[in-house]
């Protein structure tokens, strides 16, 4: 008897084409997250210096429409924290309090 090779499905492009976004687009979308970012960074850097001491590799929160931010150790409770101050999809920004404010490995 011999053994049959499973095959494996070809990859056949995009799951939908039509949603193609033009470099323009793409470029306008960066642009929003950048000035987005800032927003939340000047929030974050103006109250990191009074929280590293007391909350050094904690999380935090900003939502910087209203200048809200929220800190927990967990950045699960943060962010729950935040949506329950904040419900709804309002875009919110996830901080580490420490030197560089990065909450994730690169």
């Amino acid at each position: 008897m011999t053994d049959v090779k499973p095959t494996r499905p070809l990859n056949r492009g995009r799951i939908f084409p039509e949603f193609e976004w033009s470099p323009e687009q793409k470029a306008q979308r960066q642009a929003e997250r950048n000035k987005f970012h800032q927003r939340c960074k000047e929030i974050f850097d103006r109250v990191q210096p009074e929280l590293i001491k007391n909350y050094y590799n904690w999380y935090m929160v900003v939502e910087p429409d209203s200048g809200d931010y929220f800190i927990d150790s967990n950045e699960e409770v943060a962010m729950q924290m935040a949506h329950q101050k904040h419900p709804g999809n309002i875009p919110l920004f996830l901080f580490r309090i420490n030197e560089t404010g990065i909450s994730g490995t690169i």
